[in-house]
């Protein structure tokens, strides 16, 4: 799941920039994955071909490119369907960016397996300064 924040026109094309980038979620980006992406609210509108990409601006970061879906708008969430169990395990920190939480879904029902990282679990382990200077 991610979340709409905000739509702009470059370049002759239309861009759904989300919350989710390819720290996330690399597939696309690296392995050039398609993987459907729907909007949660009612799908029953005029489609446009846009392209869906992260927060990071990096060229890789992308979850799909010059795609058809329907038109959606800021604070809209959107599926990204398929992702397989490997999409978490893929993810990093990059950017200084936490990690998603990792969501069981079965049916009807699911569950919270892994928390959403913090910054504070980021910097965990991090000294602002040395305790001990060592000599080469």
């Amino acid at each position: 799941m991610t979340r709409v924040l905000y739509r702009k026109h470059a370049g002759g094309k239309e861009f759904v920039i989300v919350d989710a980038g390819m720290n996330d979620f690399v597939r696309p980006s690296h392995y050039n994955a398609h993987h459907d992406i729907l909007p949660l609210r009612d799908g029953k509108r005029e489609q446009e071909t846009v392209s869906v990409v992260g927060p990071i601006c990096e060229s890789g970061d992308f979850l799909a490119l010059d795609r058809k879906l329907p038109s959606v708008a800021p604070g809209e969430v959107l599926a990204v369907l398929g992702t397989g169990a490997y999409g978490f395990v893929m993810s990093s920190t990059y950017n200084q960016r936490p990690r998603p939480p990792e969501v069981v879904v079965d049916g009807d029902r699911y569950y919270v397996a892994r928390q959403r990282e913090t910054l504070d679990d980021l910097v965990r382990g991090e000294t602002a300064e040395p305790t001990t200077w060592y000599r080469a």
